[in-house]
């Protein structure tokens, strides 16, 4: 394999598309009045999208390779694709946060309290699960949240499709 496919490109196209994504679903939700409501579409989308770039991007990888590609290599792109939209997003959640709609926040904690009560949760357990909630909404924690998710799903992903897609030289003589 003297003459290896770069896969940078690959990486970067890919994990673009995957955090463009990501962002137009979150804003079509949005904007549409059901962000909160619907908050699983977004997730879903966002991770049935993870899947086909993913996929995409190793086997772009590998025709590019000549056909070749060891498991490591799809690892490594699938990873990457993940961990470039992973810092998209967190980029997008600053800003959506911050600038676009300030109040999201408060307006989910609300609905949040809401479902607690209506399932029977007494207010002082309430008032601690919004306090144990609210430690994880600062932007540290928010950010390594959403890159360690991002990394595990996008390691388990890469790890299964490298695995099936992966085809060395020494397997074709």
């Amino acid at each position: 394999m003297e003459n290896q496919a770069d896969s940078k490109s690959i990486i970067l196209n890919y994990g673009l598309y995957l955090g463009v994504i990501g962002i137009i679903v979150h804003l079509i939700l949005f904007a549409t009045g059901s962000l909160l409501e619907f908050q699983w579409i977004n997730s879903l989308v966002s991770f049935v999208a993870m899947i086909a770039l993913i996929i995409i991007g190793i086997k772009k990888f590998r025709e590019a390779n000549d056909g070749f590609i060891s498991w490591g290599q799809g690892v490594k792109i699938g990873l990457g694709i993940t961990m470039i939209s992973a810092v998209i997003a967190l980029v997008y959640t600053f800003l959506f946060m911050n600038y676009i709609d300030p109040t999201f926040q408060q307006q989910a904690m609300e609905l949040q309290q809401q479902k607690w009560l209506d399932a029977g949760m007494t207010e002082e357990q309430v008032d601690n699960a919004v306090a144990m909630a609210q430690k994880f909404q600062s932007p540290g924690i928010l950010a390594a949240i959403i890159l360690a998710t991002s990394a595990f799903f996008g390691f388990i992903i890469s790890a299964i499709a490298a695995a099936i897609m992966k085809k060395s030289e020494e397997e074709t003589y």
